[in-house]
C-alpha cells in the first residue's frame, strides 16, 4: 500500500491558491524537463485565465519523497461555494491560505466553518508575504479569533502556520527563516496530514464528489475510494442518494498525476480516481461491494438562491448573428450544463423559456458567456431571488458583505446601502486611509449594486459577499434611480441623432450600430423612460450653407459587457445575447403593449 496525504487549498478569491499550486506542482518534480509549466496551470477553462479566478474544483497529484500527494484547488468566489463544500469532505486535512495584507475575507470565514465542521485540522499558510503593507502576525491572531469563533476544538486552534510567497516559490517556517524554496510546506503537508483511514481488504466504498462529462464515454465520477480497491472491468453497484440501486461495470478507471490524466488498472483506499462506465452517476453517490453494499451517507448540496429565465430570442434581428438559436438546442445545452454542474438546475416555464437556479449572479453570467462564445443566441431576464415559505412566513435569502473602501466614500456607501435594506454590523478602520466596512443585506439589494458602489468610491472599492442564511422578506427594496431611452425606429443610428441626444443620457450605441424598435440605446438622465430616434439623419437641402458643417464630437458609449448590463435591468427588460453582441430590449417591443404592461404592474 503507498503512502498517500489528501488536501484541498481553500481561501478567499485571488488570495493564491492556484499560484501556490503551481508551485508545488513545479517543485516537487512532477513534471519531468519537456513539459512547458505556464502560469495558473489548473485554470484550464478560457474565462478562467481571462478573469484570473477558479470557477471549477480540480484534482492534481504529485509525489514527493515516496509519497502520493492528492491535492485539490477550489474556486475562491462565493458562488461556487457548493463545489468547496463537496471538495472538502473528500480530504484529510486543508491548506487554508490567508493574504498578508488583507487577512480574513468573507469567503474565508464560510470555507473554514465547513472545515472545521468536518474535523479537519486546517495547515494555515500565510500568503503574499513579500507585500510592502504585508502584517503576517496579525492575520495569524485573526485566524485564531476566526477559528475561536466558529467554536473549534483545542487541537484545531493548535494549528501548524507557514508564511509563503507563493509567486515567488518560497516558504517557510520562521519569518526570519532565508528565503529558498517550497520544502517546509511539503515537510508541513507529510507531517501534519493525517494518513487515510480505511483499508484495502474491506468492502469497496467509493463516494463521487464531482463530474466531468466526455463525448465518447459518457459521464465521468472523480471520486474518493474510503474502503477497499475498484479495478478496470470490475462489477460494483451504484449506490444513489434516494436508495436506488443499480449494478454495472467500470468501463474505465483514470488516475492523476500533474496535469496529465492516464488509464490505471486497479486503486485503493485513500486514492482519487475517475470512473466511467454508470450514465445516471451523480455527485454524492456511492460505488460499493455488489455483494455486501453499504453505502456512504448523501451528501448535502446547498440550494440555488437565484433564478433567471433564459429565452429564445425573439427580437428583430433574431437568427443573424447566432449559429444556435431554437429552444431544442437551448435546452439541450443547459441540459448538458447540469450533467456537470449540480449546483444549478433547471425547468421549462413556457414554450422556448427556461428557469435556470443558481447561486449567485457571477455562476449565472458565466454559464452565458460559455454559452455566447459556443454560438448561442438567446435572451435572459433580470435575476430575481429565490424565496420560500417556512411556517407561513416568507423568506428570502440574506448575504454577508464585506466592502473595503477609502475611508472619505463610507458614509454614501452606508447611505445607499440602507436605502437597500442592509444593516451593518462592523466597522474597521484597516490603515491607509481605509475602512471594513460588514454588513447584512437581503440578496435582492445587490442585485444591481456593483456598478453602484464603484462609481460612488471611485472605482477604488472592494466588495465580496457570501451567503448567510434564509431570513423573513425585508419588504420593497430600491432599484435602478434612472429611466431608459428607448428607440422608437428600426434601422442604423446615425452619428447626427446620438450627438443630438448626447444631452439626455449616457449612450450604449455608437453610429453604425443596428437598433429596433423597443431596444434600449442608452440610460435617460431621468427617472422615466424616453422614446427616442436615433436614426434620423441631418436634413439636406440644395442650398450651400455660408460656414462648413461644425465637426461632431461624440462621448464614447458605455460598454456593457454580460454582467453589467444583467445588473442594469428592471423587470421589463430583457438582455439580448448573441456571439457578436450584447444588447438590451424592453420585454414588449410595442409603445403601446409597453404602456398597458406598465399600467397593469402598478395596479396590482
Amino acid at each position: 500500500m503507498r503512502d498517500i496525504r489528501n488536501i484541498a487549498v481553500i481561501a478567499h478569491v485571488d488570495h493564491g491558491k492556484t499560484t501556490l499550486v503551481d508551485e508545488l506542482l513545479k517543485q516537487s518534480g512532477t513534471f519531468d524537463e519537456r513539459t512547458e509549466a505556464g502560469e495558473r496551470m489548473m485554470d484550464s477553462n478560457a474565462i478562467e485565465k481571462e478573469r484570473g479566478i477558479t470557477i471549477l474544483s480540480k484534482n492534481t497529484a504529485i509525489d514527493y519523497e515516496g509519497v502520493r500527494i492528492n491535492i485539490i484547488d477550489t474556486p475562491g468566489h462565493a458562488d461556487f461555494g457548493g463545489e468547496v463544500e463537496r471538495v472538502l469532505k473528500m480530504v484529510d486535512s486543508v491548506l487554508l491560505l490567508v493574504d498578508a495584507q488583507e487577512g480574513v475575507m468573507p469567503q474565508t470565514k464560510f470555507v473554514v466553518k465547513k472545515a472545521l465542521e468536518l474535523g479537519h485540522r486546517p495547515i494555515v499558510v500565510v500568503n503574499k508575504i513579500d507585500k510592502p503593507a504585508a502584517e503576517p502576525d496579525r492575520v495569524v491572531d485573526e485566524v485564531f479569533d476566526l477559528f475561536a469563533q466558529m467554536g473549534a476544538t483545542d487541537e484545531q486552534l493548535e494549528f501548524p502556520v507557514v508564511y509563503a510567497a507563493a509567486r515567488d516559490g518560497y516558504a517557510k517556517d520562521n519569518l526570519e527563516d532565508e528565503n529558498k524554496d517550497l520544502t517546509p510546506l511539503f515537510k508541513k503537508i507529510l507531517t501534519e496530514v493525517p494518513v487515510p483511514t480505511g483499508s484495502d481488504d474491506n468492502g469497496l466504498q467509493l463516494q463521487v464528489f464531482t463530474l466531468d462529462y466526455d463525448n465518447f464515454i459518457g459521464k465521468i465520477g472523480i471520486a474518493r475510494i474510503f474502503n477497499g480497491t475498484i479495478s478496470m472491468g470490475e462489477t460494483v453497484m451504484l449506490c444513489k442518494a434516494d436508495g436506488e440501486k443499480i449494478r454495472g461495470r467500470v468501463s474505465k478507471l483514470i488516475g492523476f498525476r500533474g496535469l496529465e490524466r492516464m488509464d490505471i488498472k486497479t486503486a485503493g483506499h485513500g486514492d482519487i480516481v475517475a470512473v466511467a462506465g454508470f450514465e445516471t452517476i451523480d455527485v454524492g453517490d456511492s460505488l460499493c461491494d455488489p455483494a455486501n453494499p453499504m453505502p456512504l451517507d448523501p451528501m448535502h448540496i446547498e440550494e440555488p438562491t437565484l433564478s433567471v429565465t433564459f429565452a429564445v430570442n425573439n427580437s428583430p434581428l433574431a437568427g443573424t448573428e447566432g449559429k444556435y438559436v431554437t429552444s431544442n438546442k437551448l435546452q439541450e445545452r443547459l441540459a448538458a450544463e447540469m450533467n456537470t454542474n449540480i449546483a444549478m438546475n433547471y425547468e421549462q416555464k413556457a414554450e422556448g423559456s427556461y428557469e435556470v437556479n443558481g447561486r449567485g449572479e457571477l455562476q449565472i453570467t458565466i454559464l452565458a458567456e460559455n454559452m455566447r462564445r459556443e454560438g448561442y443566441e438567446f435572451s435572459i431576464s433580470r435575476p430575481q431571488v429565490i424565496t420560500k415559505i417556512e411556517n407561513g412566513v416568507k423568506m428570502e435569502p440574506f448575504e454577508h458583505l464585506v466592502c473595503d473602501i477609502p475611508t472619505e466614500y463610507s458614509g454614501g456607501v452606508i447611505e445607499t446601502l440602507g436605502k437597500r435594506k442592509a444593516v451593518m454590523t462592523n466597522m474597521i478602520p484597516m490603515g491607509n486611509d481605509q475602512t471594513r466596512v460588514e454588513f447584512e443585506i437581503p440578496a435582492r439589494g445587490l442585485i444591481g449594486y456593483r456598478n453602484e458602489f464603484l462609481t460612488d468610491t471611485k472605482g477604488e472599492g472592494v466588495m465580496n459577499h457570501s451567503f448567510l442564511e434564509f431570513r423573513p422578506y425585508s419588504g420593497t427594496v430600491v432599484s435602478r434611480k434612472n429611466g431608459a431611452l428607448v428607440s422608437m425606429e428600426n434601422g442604423v443610428a446615425t452619428a447626427y441623432s446620438i450627438f443630438n441626444l448626447q444631452d439626455r443620457g449616457g449612450m450604449f450605441v455608437k453610429p453604425q450600430d443596428k437598433v429596433y424598435d423597443g431596444m434600449v440605446i442608452g440610460e435617460h438622465a431621468r427617472e422615466n423612460d424616453l422614446d427616442v430616434n436615433v436614426i434620423k439623419g441631418k436634413a439636406q437641402s440644395n442650398v450651400r450653407s455660408s460656414g462648413a458643417d461644425e465637426a461632431i464630437k461624440l462621448v464614447p458609449p458605455r460598454d456593457m459587457s454580460l454582467e453589467l448590463a444583467l445588473e442594469w435591468i428592471e423587470d421589463d427588460e430583457l438582455v439580448e445575447v448573441t456571439p457578436v453582441s450584447i444588447r438590451i430590449r424592453k420585454r414588449e417591443l410595442d409603445p403601446s403593449a409597453r404602456k398597458r404592461a406598465a399600467k397593469n404592474s402598478k395596479n396590482s
